[in-house]
Formats: C-alpha cells, sequence, structure tokens
C-alpha cells in the first residue's frame, strides 16, 4: 500500500475574527491523529485555499506540519491558477516539511491538455518533493484526461490522483493508462467505497474532518477487503456525506464543528454560513452516524 493511503481529510481552515486560528488548528491536528486519521491535507478546497493570501496559505501548511510532528504524512495544497504561484506553494510547503502536494488543475484559465501537461510539468519539474494532480473539472472548468494523466504519470515526481470527476470508469481507466502502482484517492466520500473497490487506494475527505473515527473504519475496513464492514458505515455516513454539501462548502462543515468541537463556524465570503435547511440537515445526519453533540 502507497505511504500516502487511508482517510486523509481535507482539512477546514479554522478562521476567528477574520483571521487564521493557529491555536484551533493545530488542536484539530490532535484531535485528527488522535481518531485515526492517516494523513492531513491543508489548503485544499475544503480549507478555503481559495480566499487564503498566499502568506496565510503557507503559514497553514506550516502549522500543520509543525503539529503532526512526523507522526502522519502532511499533503499540502498547492494548486494555483498561476503555475509560478502553485511552483512558490510547493518550494514553501517542501521547506516546512511536508510530505508530498496536493496541486490541482488550474481553475479559470481553461488550458486545455496541453496546457495542464505543460503546467504539471513545470511544477514537478521544481518540486523537491512529491505531487498528487487533483482533478475536478466540476470546480476547476476543465477535466484532465486520463491520456494526459498517463503522459504525467511518466513524470518521476508524479505519483497519483486525486480523483474528482465523478466518473468511477476513470478509476479502471486511470489504472489500466497509468499502472498499477499509480496513486488513486477518492476525493468524493459517497465514491470512497466504490472507488477502493475499483484499485483506490483511500480518500481524501470532507467528511473525514468530522467523524474521523468512523471515516478511518470504513476507510480501512475497504481495504483490507472487508467489504461488509466497509457498507455498513458508508450507510451509517452517507446522510453525513450528502448533508456536508447541502449549502456551499464548509459552510455545512464548520457548523458541524462548531457542534463537536467548539471551533467558530466562520468562512470566508463569497462562501455564506450555512442556511437554516442546511444547518438542520447536518444536525440529522450527525444524530443517524451516532457522533451527535
Amino acid at each position: 500500500m502507497p505511504f500516502l493511503s487511508g482517510s486523509l481529510p481535507a482539512l477546514v481552515t479554522p478562521f476567528r475574527d477574520g483571521r487564521v486560528d493557529e491555536a484551533a488548528l493545530c488542536d484539530f491536528v490532535e484531535w485528527q491523529i488522535a481518531e485515526g486519521s492517516a494523513g492531513l491535507v491543508p489548503c485544499g478546497t475544503t480549507g478555503e485555499s481559495a480566499t487564503l493570501s498566499i502568506e496565510e496559505h503557507d503559514r497553514v501548511v506550516e502549522l500543520t506540519v509543525r503539529a503532526a510532528r512526523g507522526r502522519v504524512p502532511v499533503i499540502a495544497g498547492c494548486g494555483s491558477n498561476d503555475t509560478a504561484v502553485a511552483i512558490h506553494h510547493v518550494a514553501r510547503a517542501a521547506a516546512a516539511g511536508a510530505d508530498a502536494a496536493l496541486v490541482v488543475c488550474p481553475y479559470y484559465n481553461r488550458p486545455g491538455q496541453r496546457g495542464l501537461l505543460a503546467h504539471f510539468r513545470a511544477v514537478a519539474d521544481a518540486s523537491p518533493i512529491p505531487v498528487v494532480i487533483y482533478n475536478i473539472p466540476a470546480r476547476t472548468g476543465i477535466d484532465m484526461t486520463s491520456e494526459t494523466m498517463a503522459e504525467l504519470a511518466q513524470h518521476p515526481r508524479i505519483i497519483g490522483v486525486k480523483e474528482s470527476t465523478g466518473d468511477i470508469n476513470r478509476i479502471s481507466e486511470i489504472r489500466e493508462l497509468c499502472g498499477r502502482d499509480f496513486l488513486i484517492l477518492s476525493g468524493n466520500d459517497y465514491m470512497t467505497l466504490g472507488i477502493i473497490a475499483h484499485g483506490g487506494h483511500g480518500a481524501i475527505s470532507v467528511t473525514a474532518n468530522v467523524a474521523p473515527r468512523l471515516n478511518a473504519e470504513q476507510v480501512n475496513a475497504a481495504l483490507a477487503g472487508d467489504f461488509a464492514t466497509a457498507l455498513a458505515l458508508q450507510d451509517r455516513l452517507w446522510p453525513l456525506h450528502t448533508a456536508l454539501f447541502a449549502d456551499p462548502s464548509p459552510g455545512p462543515v464548520k457548523h458541524a464543528l462548531a457542534l463537536l468541537r467548539g471551533m467558530s463556524p466562520e468562512v470566508r465570503l463569497p462562501v455564506p454560513l450555512p442556511g437554516e435547511a442546511a444547518r438542520a440537515a447536518v444536525d440529522a445526519a450527525l444524530a443517524r452516524a451516532g457522533i451527535a453533540p
């Protein structure tokens, strides 16, 4: 099994009064490790990377690595629609001690497949740490084809993908074109069980923010081939997978963490605080999962 496998929470970034709440972040890392998360992913989409300043982004990665103290790997979100900024983030993450970089397909620019190849090769050429592709066309407006991914898989520092297309057929396609050793991590919690059954290695998970122990138990059971246990946990967690996206993420996630951990629910615009219906859906899903406060 690759060293980056299992249940890997896409960490929220706690805010208080408009600033990163550094103490809350470090406390959150401790809880995640104690609850069985296999690694940590700061500054991804759930970490509101799009509204972090460059300085805040680098600081959140540094704090996460420092709080983890080498107990679990840290995959630092380093993506940008500006290749130079992505290279900067990778360099700073590596200097902070991150184990790998998660690099999203450039959003808004719509660079095409040739542009994706050039972008990821430039980032990987400059990177001293392994790079994981993050393919999420619903957010970026561009879908990296499996053929493009196969070309990038030949780069010695591009080791895998966070797969978030929602297409289960992609998993077998990626395995066929990129090789059996290419890391495949689920980017959609509701699909993690199926992705592992098709050869995936774990999940970069939103739900693991809120239910880290249950999510780790489900992923570990599936990786061990105990699909009966994994399916029972899927049934228990599925309402939470859904409710955490009842309003724009990570608003519902931070509502849940306010209830469970006393974390401030503060998000940054343009993401709003979750509405009443979304909060009620999260409350019901937490109760269904047996983790209500």
